[in-house]
């Protein structure tokens, strides 16, 4: 199994190409993160060539965070929004050489905000493909996100039907997927063909994946088995040092 360290929640404390380092020297196969964007990419860049870390994904910009935004591309009345945080994500993931780019839906309902995030889904996949990068949608549950407009996995294959892009892949977290349907041997086997990228925590208190109601073992050995090489993404708040919450990783990588 191979892990990556998902930089939004680990080693905050540090800059980001400090945080990069961290990730090395404790062992991670790759790094991620959610809003690089007041790093210079050239440093990012420079920190990932020098510990031969790759970048797996970033998140397009949430918007007006004071104002209650969390993410943009579902919301009909700021499209231009939308789409000018979308190249700004493509424009930073090219220059260090990220893998993937999770569009944020936003908090929106209806059919309105359906049609709005296909046609800036669209858009991005478009924009994104000359560059061989990937665009992710995540479900996000309703208790960490209430009026997300992104909830479920049968929800976002059906986003993605519709937008017919094959650059578009669903971003399978299985602490929100768990939050929400449950089922999650079962929904990755059948969805393993949609993935982008696997993310994970424990569930119900999103800490290290060696706690709660889930047993990663299970999970990790199933994923394995059904030949899926990539990294998978710690994504958990440590509640403390990080360092002193990675004692999962050299038991769950053998």
């Amino acid at each position: 199994m191979k892990f990556s360290a998902n930089l939004g929640f680990l080693w905050t404390e540090l800059s980001l190409p400090e945080a990069i380092e961290a990730a090395a020297s404790a062992g991670f196969d790759a790094v991620e993160c959610h809003w690089p964007y007041d790093t210079p990419a050239a440093d990012v860049a420079d920190t990932l060539r020098r510990t031969g870390l790759r970048m797996l994904g970033l998140n397009t910009r949430r918007g007006d965070v004071a104002a209650g935004d969390n993410g943009l591309a579902a919301l009909p009345n700021r499209i231009d929004d939308a789409r000018a945080a979308i190249d700004e994500a493509i424009a930073y993931a090219r220059a260090i050489e990220a893998a993937c780019i999770h569009v944020m839906a936003g908090f929106a309902q209806g059919q309105q905000a359906h049609a709005t995030f296909c046609d800036n889904l669209s858009y991005a996949c478009s924009a994104a493909a000359p560059y061989g990068i990937t665009i992710l949608i995540e479900p996000l549950n309703r208790y960490d996100a209430p009026g997300y407009f992104l909830t479920t996995t049968q929800q976002a294959i059906s986003i993605m039907d519709d937008v017919g892009a094959a650059n578009l892949k669903l971003m399978f977290d299985c602490y929100h997927v768990q939050l929400m349907e449950g089922d999650l041997s079962h929904r990755i086997e059948s969805l393993l063909p949609r993935i982008g990228h696997i993310q994970f925590a424990s569930v119900p208190d999103r800490g290290p994946p060696d706690q709660g109601e889930l047993r990663y073992e299970h999970l990790f050995n199933l994923i394995a088995k059904l030949g899926y090489t990539a990294p998978l993404g710690a994504e958990y708040k440590p509640q403390g040092p990080t360092e002193k919450t990675l004692g999962w990783l050299p038991r769950y990588r053998d």
